[in-house]
């Protein structure tokens, strides 16, 4: 009979030792996944890192442009026509430059707006709009609204007068570092440029530019 007790007790003890080495095996699988989950976020590779590595908005070139001669260049217009800047000399010119093809309605309504407008356009000053698109990614802006063909579209297409003007990294731009926004140099007659701004609101700013010839 003692022997039988003892037999049970010691299934007893049995049963309980399995029991409390199950229960830890659960716990530690349940763990697990925060733990992994914590060294994930902690990673450096983890992709939310490289947000820090974006370009940050910085309008100090564009801003430090008023009050000196603005920078000559020559670019393609739409059209197949060459345009340099410092041709306009004796004129006024508003140069407009935007994000092209993807910056529709916006962009694409100050285009026309500008070159509908006689005030903005007439035989003492002269409209120009900037982007980074080929003719043939325009073409398909035109394709979508005829009335942008009218307008003096120049095409930027290795960036170098967008980033000689300080557009890639202003506020309104949404691809920073690759594409303008919405930003407007207002250049004198005698090629120095006397007003500046980005507009991050991205608005038909024609009254304003008019002002700011009137300056």
């Amino acid at each position: 009979m003692n022997i039988i007790k003892r037999n049970i007790a010691l299934l007893v003890i049995i049963a309980f030792v399995v029991i409390m080495v199950v229960r830890a095996t659960d716990f530690s699988t349940l763990s697990y996944p925060a733990e992994t989950k914590e060294a994930k976020i902690q990673n450096p590779n983890d992709m939310s890192s490289h947000h820090a590595d974006q370009p940050t908005a910085d309008s100090s070139l564009f801003n430090s442009l008023v009050g000196k001669e603005a920078p000559d260049f020559t670019l393609i217009s739409y059209k197949g026509e060459t345009v340099k800047l410092s041709s306009f000399r004796g004129k006024n010119v508003i140069l407009f430059f935007n994000e092209g093809v993807m910056c529709y309605p916006s962009c694409w309504n100050q285009i026309t707006a500008l070159n509908n407008d006689k005030t903005l356009n007439n035989t003492n000053t002269v409209s120009l709009s900037i982007n980074v698109d080929s003719t043939g990614k325009w073409e398909e802006a035109v394709t979508k609204m005829p009335e942008l063909a009218d307008a003096t579209v120049l095409l930027d297409t290795n960036r170098t007068v967008s980033q000689l003007y300080g557009v890639l990294n202003v506020p309104s731009s949404m691809h920073k570092g690759q594409f303008p926004g919405h930003s407007y140099v207002v250049i004198d007659k005698d090629g120095v440029v006397k007003f500046v701004k980005d507009d991050v609101q991205m608005g038909i700013r024609n009254n304003e530019l008019a002002a700011a010839l009137e300056k």
